[in-house]
């Protein structure tokens, strides 16, 4: 059976100046997705990834865990949008400012808040951040790379590294699903998490969705995170 292996990239640095680098705690997820792999001897004949440094990270240590993986090609279809970009539509400077300045608790919910009314105006077509592309070619690019797998790789299985909001994404384009469970989803998953397809040259199939079995032993479950 044909398969995709859809991977968000571990934790990141949420909160610092540089989102776009791992946490040792993001490294470790990956390393150990690595490993969970290769106790279950499932390797990979292709590897996609955006040309993000948190994605490249997140494969290297996904690939050390491993032992390996073919060379990855990068697709910058499946980078994440600018989360800055979309906060920053839809407040005041003001607003962004003090909002950028809250380490508390409730100024975390209320930055998730903020970003998902942002999501779905972007996607209603009602902002237009800066330095981002419409919804609409956003979601091209990662129906792009959907359809790239399901042509080119008919009986292998291929892994994606990529991020929450291309992964909710592709999963809500091979469901049919509106943008606003796109948005839901993405905000759901988890750090390091699992997503697979099963893919024939005409369709893609969900098999599963935001799984992090690689972290359920209790020597492992503190590692799970979001951001």
């Amino acid at each position: 059976m044909s398969t995709l292996y859809l991977v968000r990239h571990g934790q990141a640095s949420f909160g610092a100046a540089d989102y776009d680098r791992l946490s040792d705690l993001g490294q470790r997820q990956c390393r150990r997705l690595g490993e969970y792999f290769a106790e279950r001897g499932i390797g990979f004949d292709a590897v996609l990834m955006g040309s993000l440094r948190r994605h490249a990270q997140s494969h290297a240590a996904l690939a050390e865990g491993l032992g390996g993986t073919p060379e990855p090609q990068v697709r910058p279809g499946l980078n994440e949008y600018h989360s800055e970009a979309l906060i920053r539509a839809v407040l005041s400077p003001a607003e962004f400012d003090r909002l950028a300045a809250d380490r508390s608790r409730e100024g975390y919910r209320e930055h998730f808040r903020v970003l998902r009314r942002a999501l779905n105006r972007w996607a209603e077509g009602e902002i237009a951040p800066e330095g981002m592309p419409s919804w609409r070619d956003f979601v091209g690019g990662i129906v792009t790379v959907l359809d790239e797998v399901r042509m080119q790789h008919h009986g292998q299985r291929v892994l994606i590294v990529s991020s929450g909001g291309p992964i909710a994404t592709a999963v809500t384009q091979v469901l049919g699903a509106p943008h606003e469970t796109a948005v839901e989803l993405n905000l759901r998953i988890r750090n390091s998490a699992l997503t697979e397809f099963a893919f024939t040259p005409r369709r893609h199939m969900l098999l599963s969705f935001n799984g992090i079995p690689h972290l359920e032993a209790p020597a492992w479950r503190d590692w799970e995170s979001y951001a």
